[in-house]
């Protein structure tokens, strides 16, 4: 009977790393925007792969960014790795919104330690964001009146 609990137990946890080895195909026309309540109002998410709620679970997320729009200062818990799909997108880091330097072109990329304070803008276009992190997923802002799941 033990044995079968280890094997069971085994089993269970190896069902994250399992589903992340099959191989999987995700079109831009497949994707499915949402809205997030942890992010300002105009910003949508699609999931690619991996769930944001669990622990462990390798997540890439597609973040679209509306024309003229400024992410406010704010950190995640994990390290995230951010490359440009679609416009021009500004990003620095610090607690307090700077746009510091010319916005960066697709096919860039940039990496933020965990706990790091960033923000991002965009200019006359949309801006879309491939965001690649170990979850579990969760967003801080550094002032937080700037967090609309406190409004």
């Amino acid at each position: 009977m033990r044995e079968l609990l280890v094997i069971a137990g085994l089993i269970a946890f190896s069902l994250p790393a399992t589903a992340q080895d099959t191989p999987t195909r995700v079109t831009p026309e497949a994707l499915k925007w949402a809205e997030n309540p942890a992010f300002p109002k105009g910003v949508l998410i699609a999931t690619l792969v991996g769930d944001p709620t669990k622990a462990g679970d390798v997540v890439v997320l597609r973040i679209k960014f509306p024309p003229n729009f400024q992410m406010p200062p704010h950190t995640h818990p994990y390290s995230e790795v951010v490359t440009i799909i679609s416009g021009n997108v500004g990003t620095s880091h610090g607690e307090k919104f700077e746009k510091k330097g010319e916005p960066l072109k697709p096919g860039s990329l940039w990496v933020y330690p965990a706990k790091h304070a960033h923000y991002a803008w965009t200019g006359n276009e949309e801006g879309i964001l491939q965001v690649q992190f170990v979850g579990p997923g969760g967003i801080d802002y550094i002032n937080p009146a700037d967090d609309p799941r406190k409004k």
